[in-house]
């Protein structure tokens, strides 16, 4: 294979890795500013899973692409609602709530998703998500094919990744929030609502890890498959920590581990032989080392919000 060979191979890979990292991106962002507000929220996978199976369920009954967005971004939603009245209102552990609630995103998805074996997504979602070439952005050499020749929902993944820095690092809520994740007694007595903001954040939080499955069954596959995610929704919540909390960070987490979840097909095409039980290990192994090494070098900027975790009572104040 000669280097302009090469090169166009490569930029198909990073494409393609682009295309398998945009459901981390979007649960890794709403992992992110659920912690933000303070509460560890273990069950990303689980409501990956509803979103998924949601948004599958609607685009094959109704066929209108935006009902099953909107369907997954509720049962997503819907996920992290239990999960905020647990440990926001009856302040129940959060590891044990998060955990619950991807048993039961799981239980969920695999109870609607037991007829929905071998269906297919209608053509009418499927002419909604072909890819879309940006003028200018896409006719940039290397860069523009892998970047700027997707899906809407691949470009969806990087106005709520720019958007959520904004919000995070540049406006007042976005501060607020932050000093609610650290101290929120404090963020109390200066006036805040804390419980709104922690809802409010958690919802959306998990209505992005519904948009993130919803990708899966709706795109990237696009089919139903029993445990579509796949182990996804965990490597999002170790994307959050290898990422430090930071909505632009993610972007390139999400993308490498996109790149590592399909580096088994590319392979192939340079006759490499190399164990598929190995290359399928690959993500979680990079996954482990990634948090020994983020738990290794200590900063303040690696270290998670104080509050993170711990649940909040006014009168404890």
């Amino acid at each position: 294979m000669d280097f302009a060979a090469f090169m166009a191979y490569a930029a198909l890979f990073l494409t393609a890795a682009v295309k398998a990292g945009t459901p981390l991106l979007f649960a890794t962002l709403g992992e992110s500013i659920t912690e933000r507000s303070g509460n560890l929220n273990l069950g990303v996978e689980g409501m990956m899973l509803m979103g998924a199976v949601a948004g599958f369920q609607v685009g094959l009954s109704t066929g209108n692409p935006l009902a099953a967005i909107i369907a997954a971004l509720l049962a997503g939603a819907l996920g992290a609602g239990i999960f905020a009245f647990l440990t926001v209102t009856l302040r129940a552990n959060q590891v044990v709530s998060g955990l619950s609630l991807t048993i039961f995103g799981s239980g969920i998805a695999g109870f609607i998703g037991q007829k929905l074996g071998g269906q297919v997504v209608p053509a009418t979602v499927k002419s909604w998500f072909v890819q879309i070439k940006l003028p200018l952005l896409g006719d940039i050499p290397y860069i523009g094919p892998i970047f700027f020749k997707h899906d809407i929902l691949v470009y969806t993944g990087y106005l709520a990744a720019i958007g959520l820095g904004i919000y995070l690092f540049h406006t007042r809520k976005g501060l607020n929030l932050r000093s609610i994740g650290e101290n929120p007694g404090a963020a109390d007595a200066a006036g805040l609502n804390v419980t709104l903001y922690k809802y409010a954040h958690i919802l959306v939080g998990g209505a992005l890890c519904g948009l993130g499955g919803a990708y899966l069954s709706l795109v990237h596959v696009p089919a139903w498959q029993e445990n579509i995610t796949a182990g996804r929704g965990w490597i999002a919540v170790a994307l959050v920590i290898f990422t430090t909390w930071n909505p632009y960070k993610a972007v390139l987490g999400a993308y490498v581990f996109g790149g590592l979840d399909i580096l088994g097909l590319y392979l192939q095409k340079f006759d490499i032989k190399v164990s598929q039980y190995l290359l399928d290990m690959l993500p979680y192994v990079v996954t482990i080392l990634v948090l020994v090494a983020t738990s290794i070098k200590k900063s303040k900027e690696n270290k998670p919000p104080k509050a993170l975790g711990e649940p909040y009572f006014r009168e404890d104040r």
